[in-house]
């Protein structure tokens, strides 16, 4: 049978690829695994090992268990040990099952048709390699979960008799990212954050309620090219702008992402639209502008069509049962790794954000949550989450520069698109949600209800055009409440002393020291 023997298995290590344990300890579950099998994969970001003392330490990306958690050293004994404490690690089963073969798999079931962890594993190797093992229908067993709903989240069931398991997957063998369940993301779905939304609105006059959605759309636009370090003109903005409030809408598939990418890049004469045909990168060049210097490699361009078809599939299907949160964060994390584009997938993944959420009713109708904008107020922690992910994908992709100063990938990367660690991502996403819930809207709210107080306070004593009082406005609140003495001599020469001081004192009345 085509398995390591037990002296195949490390034994006890200090160093495990060059990362440091806590302690001495023997490599469990995927660690012992990827190092048996030598599986070129990103590494889990949490490790297991079997220490010599009778606690469990969790520290520096490992989890030391005790001698009583020791699993056999074979493939059966680490893989059940990984499924009971691990959860799935899609990736690395996939090219776990690709390194064995069919063989032991099938000598691994036979030995126990009846077992749960065994029919788990026969479901996902039949899953995920496409290919049918030589083994009856399973006739006995209590129907299992495929994922543990303790250690992940999970897609509703479908029954899937001939393992007599219940196929939980949230996602396709195309594309289906994980998120383990944490206290920070039970405590976020725990605060009903829709419910504090929809509470936030009810107090808010419906005159009040529209201009709150305009300004939030438009700060949410705005937001998102200056992520990129675009400062694009008024009208994109606003264009796009008005495809986000339309998130929701329509259906996720090839189609609409070609018509997004047009939509976000307007002048497109120096760009080839539509999906890429080259490889691509995130990073810079060397001093000679020649050699590519990646942060993160995209996905593979033969690799873009699975993709695309995965994601659409999870959109259409196991998103829809997922936390509407979580799923956003699988579809628009996911997308920004596969970089299906040239340009533009920065903001198409952050619109998978809006997209999902409209979709699934999580923001009140008509309100788009300012969710680029509380990004760009964490921007450090935004780069921090990719690169939680990109640094542990980098150094598994072979690549070559292009004669266009690109990058040509040479081995095969699809799974690990397909198959990563979103929780980061999904915790990171829900903080920025909260931060629009609770601090975005009411702010704004309170923001619309003081200028509305400080407009009709000066039409009281004084006859001005509208536009001129939102100027007058603009320059107050831009100098603290002040108007500088260019201001009185030049825009407003026409206001008295004792008229602009009174400006000023309604502004300090309805503002403090200023509101932005």
């Amino acid at each position: 049978m085509n398995v390591p023997d037990q002296h195949q298995f490390s034994g006890p290590i200090t160093v495990f690829q060059e990362i440091r344990l806590p302690e001495k300890a023997t490599p469990a579950g995927y660690s012992a695994l990827i190092d048996g099998y030598k599986i070129a994969v990103p590494l889990p970001r949490t490790l297991s090992a079997i220490g010599e003392h009778h606690r469990i330490i969790e520290q520096d990306g490992w989890r030391i268990m005790t001698p009583r958690h020791a699993p056999r050293p074979t493939l059966e004994g680490h893989l059940t040990f990984a499924l009971k404490y691990e959860g799935l690690d899609l990736a690395v089963i996939k090219r776990l099952f690709l390194a064995t073969g069919p063989g032991p798999i099938e000598a691994l079931v036979r030995e126990t048709p009846t077992g749960s962890y065994a029919r788990r594993i026969w479901f996902l190797y039949e899953w995920l390699t496409g290919t049918r093992l030589d083994l009856p229908d399973a006739e006995a067993g209590r129907y299992v979960p495929v994922i543990d709903p303790g250690l992940q989240w999970a897609a509703p069931d479908k029954t899937a008799s001939r393992y007599r398991v219940k196929d939980n997957l949230p996602g396709t063998p195309n594309f289906c990212p994980m998120v383990f369940r944490t206290k920070l993301l039970e405590e976020f779905i725990g605060l009903d954050l829709p419910q504090r939304a929809q509470a936030i609105l009810a107090e808010v006059p419906r005159h009040l309620l529209a201009r709150t959605a305009a300004f939030l759309l438009l700060k949410d636009s705005r937001s998102s090219y200056a992520i990129e370090g675009e400062r694009p003109p008024r009208d994109r903005i606003q264009r796009w702008g008005r495809a986000i409030g339309e998130a929701g809408r329509q259906p996720i598939d090839r189609d609409e992402l070609l018509r997004l990418q047009r939509i976000v890049l307007g002048d497109a004469r120096f760009v080839k639209l539509g999906f890429r045909q080259e490889g691509g990168f995130v990073g810079e060049h060397d001093r000679d502008n020649r050699m590519p210097l990646p942060d993160h490699i995209s996905a593979r361009p033969e690799d873009l069509a699975s993709l695309i078809d995965g994601m659409v599939a999870f959109d259409r299907g196991p998103a829809q049962g997922l936390d509407a949160v979580i799923a956003a964060a699988i579809l628009a994390f996911g997308l920004v790794y596969i970089h299906p584009f040239e340009d533009g997938n920065g903001r198409i993944h952050r619109y998978m954000i809006h997209h999902v959420l409209a979709a699934r009713g999580f923001n009140p109708p008509g309100v788009v949550f300012p969710v680029s904008a509380a990004i760009l107020e964490q921007i450090d922690e935004y780069r921090r989450v990719l690169e939680s992910y990109s640094r542990r994908l980098l150094p598994l992709i072979e690549w070559e520069p292009s004669p266009q100063f690109n990058v040509r990938v040479l081995n095969d990367t699809g799974d690990f698109y397909r198959f990563f660690d979103v929780t980061p991502h999904a915790e990171f996403l829900y903080a920025c949600v909260q931060r629009t819930v609770e601090q975005d809207l009411p702010e704004q709210t309170a923001f619309l209800r003081r200028y509305d107080q400080f407009r009709q306070q000066v039409d009281a004593f004084i006859d001005m055009p509208e536009r001129m009082t939102d100027l007058l406005f603009r320059f107050l609140h831009q100098n603290d409440g002040h108007l500088s003495s260019r201001a009185r001599e030049k825009e407003f020469a026409a206001l008295t002393d004792d008229e602009s001081d009174r400006i000023e004192e309604i502004y300090h009345q309805t503002f403090g020291s200023g509101l932005r």
